[in-house]
Parts: structure tokens; sequence; C-alpha cells
């Protein structure tokens, strides 16, 4: 059988990813620029960004955004011109605990980054998408596979699936699609000591049908499948090590 070089599959394309600063984000900007695209980064700090932008390589530009102000957004893909693909990773750190005590003040910032800050994007980064071109948004197995203490989670996750599908219905032929990870070796989990995210890693890898926790490249693969795949739209694209079926 003759070996299919895939190596340089974005070659000439120019993606946006809001969160790429680090993370999963990251990982897709790195994919990205591997396989030949012009990549734009953008997040709410401005020394992570710039650091980012320098290590990522002379094909990446960085800017400090505020995913929550609709006008920056707006100013930002005027600015940043036509793209062949849209990628949304943003997120701060996890929320969970019990409904009870729960701060709801904290819960409504994360959902405003999460959700609100993904369908902004959507709004203003849609019109300059060329044909062809994809959006990718992030989601998360608590929608499908809740646990005591996930409801905030779950539902942020829950709503993004469902904006996943509306949205690729209203766009069409502008394909939507979304990454739903499971436990991932991110900054998500620095609010954690060291010692303690270690060791969650490690418990939770045991159980896992992967026999490990997931690192941001294996999910950044995800979602170059789907700028890449023209005939995926409206899916929602899980990859959590066997998660969910555990």
């Amino acid at each position: 059988m003759t070996n299919i070089d895939v190596s340089g599959r974005l070659e000439g394309r120019k993606i946006v990813v809001l969160g790429g600063s680090s993370g999963i984000g990251y990982a897709v900007a790195e994919y990205a620029v591997e396989e030949g695209a012009r990549v734009v980064i953008a997040s709410s700090n401005a020394q992570r960004v710039a650091a980012a932008a320098e290590s990522l390589g002379p094909k990446v530009e960085g800017y400090a955004l505020d995913l929550t102000d609709e006008r920056a957004i707006q100013s930002f893909f005027d600015a940043t011109g036509n793209l062949d693909h849209l990628v949304f990773t943003a997120g701060d750190s996890l929320r969970l605990g019990e409904l009870a005590k729960t701060d709801l003040s904290e819960a409504r910032r994360a959902f405003d980054i999460r959700y609100w800050g993904a369908l902004t994007a959507v709004k203003h980064g849609a019109p300059h998408m060329t044909k062809g071109g994809s959006i990718v948004l992030t989601t998360g197995i608590a929608a499908l596979r809740p646990h005591s203490g996930w409801a905030f989670g779950a539902s942020v996750c829950g709503a993004m699936e469902a904006l996943t599908r509306a949205l690729a219905v209203e766009l069409a032929p502008l394909r939507v699609n979304a990454v739903s990870p499971g436990l991932v070796a991110t900054n998500l989990w620095q609010n954690m000591s060291e010692a303690d995210r270690a060791a969650m890693y490690e418990q939770a890898g045991k159980h896992l049908p992967a026999g490990r926790v997931g690192e941001a490249r294996d999910v950044a693969a995800a979602y170059l499948f789907l700028m890449e795949c023209g005939f995926a739209t409206g899916q929602t694209y899980v990859v959590d090590g066997g998660g969910v079926l555990v």
C-alpha cells in the first residue's frame, strides 16, 4: 500500500484560534503551523499571548482580546480580515462543586466566556470566512456523562453542543463542529496543587480504557480533522480516552 503524505494539508490557510495561548488551543495552533497554516491566536492575557506567539514562530500573530467584550471581538475580526477556519477553545478554570455551594457570579463569568464568547466570535467571525471554511467550537463530556457536582459544567457543555448543531444549519454551507474532550492535562486545573493534579491524573487514568488522561496534542488532532474534512458538520467529536464508556 502506498503511504499518503498528509504534511502541509493546511498549506496557505489562515486559522484563528481564540484561546490559543495555552492548553488545547496552543496545541491546535502548533499543529496548524506544522501543517503549513498561518495562524492568529488571541486570548485575554497579553503576556501569555506574546510568549506563545514567539514560541510558535513567524507564521503566528498574537493579540490580547477580551472575549466578553463584543465590540472588541468585532474590531478584532475586522482587523484580521479573511480567514479559512475559526477555532474557539477559550475558557477559564473549571467550576466544579455542589450547586448549594456554587458562587453564581463566578459561574456566570465562566458562561460568559465559554458560551457567549463563542457565540459572539461566530457572529463577527463568520462574515469574514472564505468558501469551504469551518468553525470548530469546544464542549466537554460533562454533557454526556456528568458526575455529582458537575451541574454547571454539564449545562455549559450541553449548551455548546446544541449551539453547534443550530449554527451548522443556520450558517450552511459553512461547516460548524465541536470537539468534546475528556480529562486532559492542561492549565484548566491550575487552581489545584501540583500534587493534587498528579494524583487526579493518575487515578483517573487507571479507570480509562486508554490507560491514561489526555494530552493537549491528543485533542488538538481532532480540531485539525474537523477543519480538513469537508463532509463533517453539526457534529460533536468526542476525544476522551473512552471516558463516556466507564
